[in-house]
C-alpha cells in the first residue's frame, strides 16, 4: 500500500493509498487560497508523533500548507465522497468543506489522514461556501484533544489557522481552518454511498481497502466481510461505553459521523454533562432527543445496522442467510457494550473483580445522582478521595446505606486500599472540558486573547493527573434556568 516519498527537511512522508480506489470515491481539488493565513495554535506533541518538523510547520511555507494555499508535490489533495443517514433520513453528502492532503506515515510506520477542514468549496459543497469559522474550529481542537487525554479513541487536531477573511453566518465571523488527523476518514456513510450509487462492485472495492488499511489481521479470512462487521461492532461498543463513562454527548450521531475505525469524529454540537441527567441533549437541532446521552448506545446499534446492510451482498450469495448472519452479529452489540460499560463503571468505583450485585450498586448510585442533581464527574472524584461528608446527596440516608454497601464490596477486592485509590484516580478524570470553560476560551479567542484557551488546554491535557492547576477547572457552572445549547460547527 505504501508508495511514499519523505521530505527530510519538513518531515512530510505522504502516501495516497485512498487514491488506489476508483475516483468514484473522491474528487481532486483545486486549492482555494486565503488572503493572509496566521497560525493560531499548533499541537507540538502531535506534530512530533507524526514525524513533522515543528519549525517548518510554523514557518511561512508551513502555514501556507496548513491553510490550503500550497500543495506538497506528493500529496493527494482530494475531497472524499460519502452519504449518510442524518437524523434517520438518507442523503448524499461528501467533504463539502474539507480536503485530504494525504496519508502521513509516521516514524513508527503508522498511517494517518491529514485533512484540512474549512479549506473551501468542493464538488460536494451543496451550495455552501466551504469555509469554517474560528470558534467551532477551536472547539473541535479543544474537545478532540480532551478526548485523547481521556483515553477515548478519537481524531485529533494538529493546528488551527486563521485565514484573514471573513465568513458570513448569522453574523460576520473570522475564518479559520483546522488540520484534522485520523487513522482514516472512512465512514459508515462511505459504505452507504458505495452501496446506493455504485453497487456491489464498489462496496467490495471499499471493503477490501478498508480491511487492508484498518483491520489487516482479517484480510486473509475466508469470511472477512462478516468479520469486518464484527470488528466495527466491537470498536463502537468499546467507544460508546467509554463515552458513557465520562459523560460525553456527541450530539449528532449520524452515519456520516461514525467511522469504521471506531474513532470519535466531527465534534460539532458535542458537550460533556455537568449534572447527571440521562435525557440530556445539548444540540440545538436535536429537538426530540434522538442523540441524547441515554440514547447513544441505541443509536450506535441503529447506525451499525445501516453499515451492515451495505455488506449483505458480500457476506453471502443468499440474501436470507446474509441477513441472518448480519443480524446475529449486530445482536452481540448490546452484550459487548454492556460488558465494556460495566468494566468502565467498576473501575470508577475501584472494582476489578465481578459480582452479580455490581450492576445494582452502579445503577443505584446513578439513580441517586439524578435525584439529587449531582455533578457526574465530581461525584466520582469525591468518592475517589473519600470526601463525602455533610453535603448534598452525601448527607442523605440512602447514600449512607449505599456507601456502606460499596465499602463492604471493596473489602472483597484483592487490591489494597492504596491500589483501589490509584485505580480510581486513573479511572475518574479530575477535569473535563466543561461547557462554560470552553465558551469562555472561545469568546476570549474571538477577541484575540488566546491565553484562556492555552490555559484550558494545559489543564485538560492530562486529566487523570489530579494536579493543583486543574482544580479551578473542575468547578461546575453557576446554576441557570436557561439550558446550555450547542450548535453544529460552521
Amino acid at each position: 500500500m505504501q508508495n511514499n516519498k519523505k521530505n527530510i527537511e519538513t518531515g512530510w512522508n505522504l502516501d495516497n493509498s485512498y487514491m488506489t480506489l476508483p475516483d468514484f470515491f473522491y474528487s481532486k481539488i483545486n486549492l482555494n487560497p486565503v488572503p493572509s493565513p496566521k497560525l493560531v495554535i499548533l499541537n507540538y506533541s502531535l506534530a512530533e508523533f507524526l514525524g513533522l518538523n515543528i519549525d517548518n510547520l510554523k514557518s511561512k511555507d508551513g502555514v501556507e500548507l496548513l491553510s490550503g494555499n500550497k500543495k506538497i508535490d506528493e500529496g493527494a489533495f482530494i475531497a472524499q465522497a460519502y452519504a449518510g443517514h442524518q437524523f434517520g433520513h438518507f442523503t448524499m453528502l461528501g467533504d463539502g468543506r474539507a480536503l485530504l492532503i494525504g496519508e502521513q506515515i509516521n516514524p513508527s510506520g503508522d498511517r494517518f489522514d491529514i485533512q484540512l477542514k474549512g479549506s473551501g468549496k468542493t464538488p460536494y459543497s451543496r451550495g455552501g461556501d466551504g469555509r469554517a469559522v474560528l470558534g467551532p474550529m477551536l472547539r473541535e481542537y479543544i474537545i478532540s484533544e480532551a478526548m485523547y487525554g481521556l483515553k477515548v479513541p478519537t481524531t485529533r487536531s494538529l493546528a488551527v489557522v486563521k485565514t484573514g477573511e471573513t465568513v458570513i453566518r448569522e453574523s460576520i465571523k473570522e475564518g479559520a481552518i483546522l488540520t484534522r488527523v485520523a487513522s482514516s476518514h472512512i465512514r459508515f456513510g462511505t459504505f452507504e454511498y458505495a452501496a446506493n450509487f455504485g453497487g456491489v462492485k464498489r462496496v467490495k472495492e471499499l471493503a477490501d481497502y478498508a480491511i487492508k488499511r484498518q483491520y489487516s489481521h482479517i484480510k486473509d479470512d475466508k469470511e472477512k466481510y462478516i468479520n469486518l462487521l464484527k470488528e466495527v461492532i466491537n470498536a463502537h461498543a468499546v467507544l460508546v461505553a467509554k463515552w458513557q463513562s465520562i459523560g460525553f454527548i456527541h450530539g449528532v450521531m449520524n452515519t456520516d459521523n461514525m467511522t469504521i475505525s471506531g474513532e470519535s469524529i466531527d465534534y460539532g454540537p458535542c458537550a460533556f454533562m455537568d449534572t447527571y441527567k440521562p435525557d440530556t441533549v445539548f444540540s440545538s437541532i436535536d429537538r426530540y432527543g434522538r442523540y441524547s446521552y441515554e440514547n447513544q448506545p441505541n443509536m450506535a446499534e441503529w447506525n451499525l445496522c445501516r453499515f451492515a446492510e451495505t455488506l449483505l451482498p458480500l457476506i453471502s450469495d443468499e440474501q436470507k442467510e446474509s441477513i441472518k448472519i448480519a443480524q446475529d452479529a449486530i445482536s452481540k452489540f448490546s452484550e459487548i457494550y454492556h460488558i465494556n460499560w460495566m468494566k468502565n463503571m467498576r473501575t470508577k468505583l475501584g472494582l476489578v473483580t465481578e459480582e452479580l450485585q455490581d450492576k445494582a450498586l452502579i445503577e443505584d448510585l446513578l439513580s441517586m445522582m439524578e435525584k439529587h442533581n449531582e455533578d457526574f464527574t465530581n461525584t466520582f472524584i469525591e468518592l475517589t478521595f473519600d470526601n463525602v461528608k455533610g453535603k448534598g446527596m452525601f448527607s442523605s440516608e440512602e447514600f449512607i446505606n449505599w456507601y456502606n454497601l460499596w465499602k463492604d464490596r471493596l473489602k472483597r477486592e484483592p487490591n489494597s486500599k492504596e491500589e483501589v485509590y490509584e485505580l480510581m484516580k486513573k479511572s475518574n478524570p479530575a477535569v473535563i472540558p466543561r461547557n462554560h470553560r470552553v465558551e469562555e476560551a472561545l469568546s476570549d479567542a474571538e477577541k484575540g486573547n488566546f491565553n484562556t484557551l492555552k490555559n484550558l488546554l494545559d489543564a485538560i491535557e492530562k486529566p487523570y493527573e489530579h494536579c493543583e492547576n486543574q482544580k479551578k477547572y473542575s468547578k461546575p457552572p453557576k446554576f441557570s434556568n436557561k439550558p446550555y445549547r450547542t450548535y453544529c460547527g460552521t
